[in-house]
């Protein structure tokens, strides 16, 4: 089975109008750049996008925005695009927040094939609103469901052309979970080997979970907020 496309717009070229898409990455760190940049090109519309962050305004998932191709989003932390904000308050875009916890777990049961769990974050708050509540130990639990989604698209470091992948330190966050989650993965990656260069033992995500794989370019890394000091 071949896995590898010659670049993000071939990789990407079948994802249809409505899908839902889980993206890798923690802030700016790690995300699927090329990829990103390729939906903005096929116009896709629709989308519902799972993701930790929402990008900023003029880079990452705030390029969907932009371009409002994103009906929904589901995610954690959204405070650093102004866009995603105005949409949020014009009923334009749709959101889903949830606890950074409860949206990891999410994603990691879909990756287990669990189809739900309980957790005791957000009980007692609007987030537990219709959900089943039961108690353990003492102690009151609500009831999450797995995240799932049509597409992954995760950044790696490095990957080989069977679609083992090795990420870098914090670009692990979300990716090494949501790569085994969707019924379709597709990572790009900064380095494509060949099968046998990578040491099993370096391998975050088996290529099993990877359904397609290509060689990405001219990333651009943002750091979402720049702190200095005097």
């Amino acid at each position: 089975m071949n896995k590898v496309y010659s670049d993000a717009i071939e990789a990407t070229a079948d994802i249809p109008n409505g899908a839902t898409i889980m993206l890798g990455g923690f802030g700016l760190n790690g995300i699927p750049e090329n990829a990103i940049n390729a939906l903005v090109t096929h116009s896709v519309q629709g989308l519902t996008c799972i993701s930790n962050n929402a990008g900023v305004d003029d880079f990452g998932l705030g390029l969907l925005l932009q371009t409002r191709q994103i009906k929904k989003m589901i995610s954690s932390y959204v405070g650093e695009n102004a866009l995603f904000e105005k949409q949020l308050l014009s009923g334009e875009l749709e959101v889903d927040l949830v606890p950074q916890g409860t949206l990891a777990t999410g994603i990691q049961m879909a990756a287990m094939g669990i189809p739900a769990y309980f957790t005791p974050a957000g009980y007692g708050t609007e987030i537990a609103i219709g959900k089943e509540v039961r108690e353990f130990n003492g102690k009151m639990y609500l009831m999450e469901k797995a995240i799932y989604a049509d597409f992954a698209i995760v950044k790696a470091w490095k990957g080989d052309k069977a679609g083992n992948l090795v990420f870098r330190k914090a670009t692990r966050n979300f990716s090494t979970s949501m790569a085994k989650a969707g019924n379709i993965t597709i990572a790009e990656v900064e380095h494509l080997v060949e099968p046998g260069e990578i040491d099993p033992d370096d391998v975050d995500v088996a290529g099993v979970y990877v359904h397609r794989i290509f060689q990405g370019s001219n990333y651009e890394k943002r750091i979402e907020r720049r702190t200095t000091r005097i």
